[in-house]
């Protein structure tokens, strides 16, 4: 239920006649850092909003600083590949692509990593003056790994989305 307690989440229904549902990430101290916590949080409170019939729509935001800076590499970080590949690492992460509903990211401050993929995942994007978006994964050694590298793509073109891969470069809104 939307108005179940959320640890990651800051989560409400707003608007004139409260038909939208507002889902805000809620990790300050970590630039909203994608744990496997936030994520299991934010598939349920997706879940409900979208079985909500009040709800008509949803908007996914950050704060000022971060929508959200990218997955938890201090989660991440002690993984082996066959961890991941057998464990279904990321499974779930693809929840916010398959919602019915329309989804709103409104980012401001970093959407890299994970974060720029959450953000391309939704519907539309509005992005504030200070938002930057970015896959720097390959300084971390590695790709991007919730479908980025296909969602980039499309959004802003094979020459810029392969500049951005390969050299971790960002880009304003």
């Amino acid at each position: 239920r939307a108005g179940a307690a959320f640890q990651y989440l800051l989560v409400q229904k707003t608007g004139a006649q409260k038909n939208v549902g507002l889902i805000q990430l809620n990790r300050p101290k970590a630039l909203n850092a994608l744990c496997e916590g936030l994520m299991a949080e934010l598939r349920r409170a997706l879940e409900a909003m979208e079985s909500d019939p009040q709800v008509g729509a949803i908007v996914l935001t950050g704060s000022q600083k971060a929508f959200a800076a990218g997955a938890d590499i201090k989660e991440m970080q002690n993984k082996t590949f066959q961890e991941c590949y057998n464990g279904g690492f990321l499974s779930g992460w693809d929840k916010v692509s398959l919602v019915r509903k329309p989804i709103i990211a409104a980012v401001n401050g970093y959407a890299l990593g994970g974060g720029c993929e959450l953000a391309m995942m939704c519907d539309i994007i509005y992005a504030g003056e200070k938002a930057e978006f970015g896959q720097p994964e390959i300084l971390l050694g590695t790709i991007p790994g919730a479908g980025g590298t296909q969602r980039l793509t499309r959004a802003v073109g094979k020459s810029l989305a392969m500049e951005m891969v390969l050299t971790g470069d960002r880009i304003s809104a």
